[in-house]
């Protein structure tokens, strides 16, 4: 065989099948490249967006934390305040009842007073009425005399 005829029918069947391939197999190769490539694009776009929606989700978190921040900073302040006023309330409560219990001892402290008076002077009536039957030797009739007995007591 002659070199020349093999490498000339070799060649010929070379560009045959590269025709074939050409033909048949490259447009479905290119078009899945191509579906492949546009895939690709389309991810990257996506991550790009996907980039830009956390930064501006970020954001708007960042913006709702402070907003909830300063609110309960609010909340507190608030509470705080009506802790005070009810603290205030209290102490203005318990000054009033002190003054109430104090006014209220002090009656009957006086009361008690009175009535111990009052029973010193009749004890001090009956031990004088007793002394004056001593000295007078003979007994007095204290209903005969109460007028006489309500002055001594009066006296004292």
């Amino acid at each position: 065989m002659i070199p020349n005829i093999t490498l000339v029918i070799q060649g010929l069947a070379f560009f045959a099948v590269a025709l074939l391939v050409m033909k048949f197999m490259w447009p479905p190769i290119i078009a899945a490249i191509e579906e492949r490539q546009a895939k690709i694009a389309e991810g990257l776009a996506a991550a790009d967006r996907a980039r830009q929606e956390l930064a501006d989700a970020d954001a708007r978190v960042a913006d709702e934390i402070r907003k909830a921040r300063v609110d309960a900073a609010a909340i507190v302040d608030k509470a705080n305040q009506q802790a005070n006023q009810i603290i205030d309330k209290a102490r203005t409560d318990a000054i009033v009842e002190g003054t109430k219990q104090k006014a209220i001892a002090a009656a009957e402290i006086e009361s008690m007073a009175h009535r111990a008076r009052e029973e010193l002077r009749t004890k001090v009536a009956t031990l004088a009425i007793a002394g004056a039957e001593k000295i007078l030797k003979r007994e007095i009739d204290a209903n005969a005399h109460k007028d006489l007995i309500d002055q001594l007591v009066s006296e004292l």
